[in-house]
């Protein structure tokens, strides 16, 4: 799909601009992914370094099937804490889910870095003010924890089961 709209989008360029209009878009993307590079290979060495350095053990303990509304909490704190954007914690939680980390956790983590996320308070408070940032926290607190036990108890036990290898290549 991603293929599809890129081409279709060079083409609308194109017809619009010609080479020129579509020569400055392939230029700003480039310049884009240069800037990302760096981030994406550092995540993905994070991530390598998280499955070899925590034992499959300790994350099944923490994170596992078996750790209840414990794996859930710190799946959304650890969402909440991690820093950067997807290209830094998809990688993380791919590399939880191939250490043992259950569904309910990863959805948790998931939620946890899009609801509960640290590193938005700032320009939160200053964008939107106190009350409406503590608004959406309040709001917001326990989504995290209940959307992965929803997870869990949902589809734990079918085949989305995150510690199978189901996922495509």
């Amino acid at each position: 799909m991603l293929i599809g709209l890129a081409l279709a989008m060079m083409a609308l360029a194109f017809y619009q601009g010609g080479l020129p209009l579509l020569s400055k878009g392939m230029a700003v993307g480039g310049k884009n992914f240069i800037k990302l590079i760096p981030m994406v290979i550092l995540a993905f060495i994070v991530a390598g370094l998280t499955t070899v350095l925590a034992s499959a053990i300790s994350i099944k303990k923490w994170l596992g099937e078996e750790s209840g509304w414990k794996g859930l909490l710190l799946g959304g704190l650890g969402g909440a804490i991690i820093p950067g954007g997807p290209y830094v914690f998809y990688p993380l939680a791919m590399s939880l889910r191939e250490s043992g980390a259950s569904l309910g956790t990863l959805v948790s983590f998931i939620g946890g870095k899009n609801l509960w996320s640290l590193g938005r308070i700032p320009l939160e408070l200053a964008l939107l003010g106190t009350k409406l940032t503590l608004v959406r926290w309040a709001v917001t607190l326990f989504f995290p924890p209940v959307m992965g036990f929803i997870a869990h108890s949902i589809f734990s036990r079918t085949r989305l089961n995150v510690n199978r290898k189901d996922r495509p290549v």
